[in-house]
């Protein structure tokens, strides 16, 4: 799976947001992701992808591409 896939599948079937809603224009607070969410939503994607975002700064008012993009950058070649 890429960042991408990881991210969305997570949204989706970890914190109820309808796939129709997860663009990569969308703010991750209009998906109802608050810090803590957003906090559990990092600690899974680096499990997954066994990757450490800790030093990227992420808020609820990004947007989902930027989370990605932050994923992507972290993620190895």
């Amino acid at each position: 799976m890429n960042a991408a896939e990881v991210v969305n599948a997570l949204l989706v079937q970890r914190f109820g947001v309808a796939l129709a809603d997860v663009t990569d224009e969308t703010p991750l607070r209009t998906l109802r992701i608050d810090s803590l969410a957003l906090e559990e939503l990092r600690v899974l994607i680096e499990d997954q992808l066994d990757i450490d975002l800790e030093e990227v700064p992420l808020t609820p008012r990004d947007t989902v591409g930027r989370l990605v993009a932050a994923v992507n950058g972290m993620v190895p070649a």
